[in-house]
């Protein structure tokens, strides 16, 4: 496995890793590395070689988000990247990726504005803007993306087609604990009680799939999901909605249904989402 902290020594890697003709596949992640990644991983070593990205990007954090707090040990991000047969991993400093004074920056317009990039304003364009930094000093062939991060999906897939980058995006399933919590980094933050309490936005999503299917409206079914959120104790609702999975925007007749939450347990904040079929003949007028 090589490794790279620079970009010189990504061009060097990648220099030598074209000449053996395979494709070339990227995992990019902020490190804190678990089973959601792994898959992530594992789906890209099927099909070539594994180039995995690992920083914490300041970009995409808030200024009173956990950029400082969020979950680092890049030893164990190692490890865990050879015992999954990574290729390459390119672990740059904030420095070596923005240099001193970045002045250039990716937004995809509104839907990087509405949903969770309506609660975290410039979320979005920062994930955009590394993406394509990433995207352009390594110049893979393929890149892998969980589900998890539904709207960062859609993100990077508007500026894909917007901007022409040729790369294939391959979106691989959320990874779940026995109970169905997605899998996160975040979730190192909380406490036993948090994490009993965590499942709530499983639950909901359930439950809000549940309404759909007996016929509810979709403003019952975001109700549906956004109650759950307030009669848990220690949970702070964020959001619950049903969107179209390509524009975030409602989702409007005939359209797929993707159900996203967002809450706040123990002081963690959490996401979540399900692609839910919308039943034939059911309602879908605001409070229809």
């Amino acid at each position: 496995m090589k490794i790279a902290s620079t970009r010189r020594e990504l061009e060097e890697i990648l220099d030598h890793q074209r000449v053996t003709g395979d494709p070339l596949n990227l995992v990019p992640t902020m490190g804190a590395l678990h089973e959601g990644h792994a898959s992530l991983l594992r789906a890209a070593r099927s099909t070539g070689a594994v180039a995995l990205s690992i920083f914490v990007n300041p970009l995409q954090f808030g200024p009173h988000e956990d950029y400082r707090a969020y979950p680092r040990d890049e030893g164990r991000d190692l490890e865990r990247a050879e015992a999954e047969d990574v290729d390459l991993v390119f672990a740059p400093s904030v420095d070596e990726m923005l240099g001193s004074h970045p002045a250039t920056t990716v937004s995809v317009g509104r839907l990087a504005a509405v949903v969770e990039g309506n609660a975290r304003p410039g979320h979005f364009d920062g994930v955009a803007t590394i993406v394509a930094t990433l995207f352009n000093l390594v110049q893979p062939d393929r890149a892998f993306f969980g589900q998890k991060d539904a709207q960062q999906v859609a993100v990077i897939k508007r500026m894909v087609a917007d901007l022409g980058f040729p790369v294939e995006l391959v979106v691989c399933p959320t990874v779940r604990e026995p109970d169905g919590l997605a899998r996160s980094s975040r979730n190192a933050y909380l406490s036993k009680e948090a994490r009993a309490s965590a499942i709530v936005l499983w639950d909901a999503l359930r439950a809000g799939r549940e309404a759909l299917s007996n016929g509810g409206d979709l403003e019952g079914v975001e109700e549906t999901m956004i109650e759950l959120f307030r009669s848990t104790p220690g949970v702070e609702p964020g959001y619950a909605q049903a969107v179209n999975p390509d524009t975030f925007e409602r989702s409007a007749p005939g359209e797929p249904v993707l159900l996203v939450v967002a809450a706040t347990v123990g002081g963690t904040r959490l996401i979540d989402n399900l692609l839910v079929e919308r039943p034939f003949g059911g309602q879908d007028a605001v409070g229809g």
